[in-house]
């Protein structure tokens, strides 16, 4: 079952962390910074640890240049 959440990051934390805010929407806080693609790396990272999925079964759909994302779970 392929499931589809709305992600919002805060990049440059202090730790890499998850949080639900509703059914289908995520805080995901990342210690990289938004430079050459490290940021999405660790948002994909943090999500697989989160749910339990390899990271290969995590895609970032749509936003992968802003903050707000539409990530797809497989």
């Amino acid at each position: 079952m392929t499931m589809k959440i709305s992600v919002r990051v805060r990049t440059n934390a202090r730790k890499n962390e998850v949080q639900q805010l509703d059914e289908t929407r995520f805080l995901v806080s990342v210690t990289a910074p938004p430079v050459q693609g490290r940021a999405n790396e660790k948002v994909i990272e943090a999500l697989a640890e989160y749910f339990h999925k390899p990271k290969r079964s995590i895609t970032i759909v749509r936003g992968r240049a802003t903050r707000e994302k539409i990530v797809e779970i497989d």
